[in-house]
């Protein structure tokens, strides 16, 4: 490729390795994939048709395992595509812009999304008399519609940044999928400023959506441990449990991937941070959200014996 001229499309090199090793990856994420959607849409599910799940925390729960859904669609399909047949993944560059910006624009929505969900469970253990004035259907509506006008507002600029330098020095992206950090080492102008301006913005959305969750659960915590009863802690502490793990496990692999001021990090790295985030992430996310909430698993239970009932019929 020319030097002077910038690449129109990027062959993505996905997984090194055999074939054979190939077709393990590809059976093992297609499973995962399956059983993310499989979980999630029946989460989104029972939330709509239950009336048990009629309160803020699930509202926020069904918003959250679509967002998963569509986190791990925008990456994971195409690359069980190059696994399956390595050597045709290209994607061009409109279609990388595209990928990388609903990519991150999705991610950035789940963050607030779950920083949402924090203060909703702080306001149903601590304020728990006026929890249905203050977290009220037209107050979760705004702050999901902020969300995802947060999520997709902020992640523009860091993608037009990434795709104004001149992709000259290869069209070979060593990655399953548009990752900026790889972008970045093709470019031929000096992207210092621009990696540092990217780091800063990483810190505000991931820090800035982890502060609501670290004030909530700390009120959350002197609230429990002031509770007189075990069994009372207990409860109380179980609301939050699903949630608290799911925030430590998806912030955790999006500290690895987003927050470091060089983002041209080793592709072996990048890789294995992103099938945290994109896959790994995605897949434990019902189970987190079903084996740890009793509400759920009954609802659950519910729905199996009123699908036997009709089968019956």
């Amino acid at each position: 490729m020319d030097n002077l001229s910038s690449a129109t499309e990027f062959c993505l090199l996905g997984f090194p390795g055999s074939q054979e090793l190939h077709h393990i990856l590809f059976a093992a994420f297609f499973f995962f994939y399956s059983v993310t959607l499989l979980g999630n849409i029946i989460i989104i599910m029972i939330v709509c048709i239950d009336k048990h799940l009629k309160s803020p925390m699930y509202f926020f729960l069904a918003h959250l395992s679509f967002l998963e859904i569509l986190v791990t669609t925008t990456i994971v399909p195409m690359m069980l595509w190059g696994l399956l047949l390595p050597g045709t993944q290209t994607i061009s560059l409109t279609g990388c812009v595209v990928q990388l910006f609903l990519y991150l624009s999705f991610g950035t929505t789940e963050f607030a999304v779950l920083g949402a969900m924090a203060v909703d469970r702080y306001v149903a253990v601590c304020n728990p008399l006026r929890y249905n004035i203050i977290m009220n259907s037209h107050t979760c509506i705004w702050v999901v519609i902020v969300s995802w006008a947060f999520g997709f507002l902020s992640e523009i600029w860091p993608v037009y940044a990434t795709f104004q330098f001149t992709f000259c020095k290869s069209n070979l992206l060593d990655h399953f999928y548009c990752d900026r950090g790889q972008l970045l080492k093709l470019s031929c102008n000096d992207t210092f400023l621009t990696e540092f301006i990217l780091f800063l913005m990483a810190v505000f959305i991931i820090i800035g959506s982890l502060i609501p969750t670290i004030v909530s659960y700390t009120y959350i915590i002197s609230t429990i441990l002031k509770i007189p009863s075990a069994s009372g802690r207990k409860k109380a502490f179980s609301t939050c449990a699903s949630h608290c793990t799911f925030v430590v496990i998806g912030y955790g692999s999006c500290f690895f991937l987003y927050v470091k001021p060089k983002q041209t990090q080793a592709a072996e790295y990048n890789r294995v941070a992103s099938l945290l985030v994109s896959v790994v992430t995605p897949f434990l996310n019902p189970f987190i959200f079903t084996l740890r909430n009793d509400k759920v698993k009954e609802a659950l239970r519910d729905a199996v014996k009123r699908c036997c009932l009709v089968f019956k019929e």
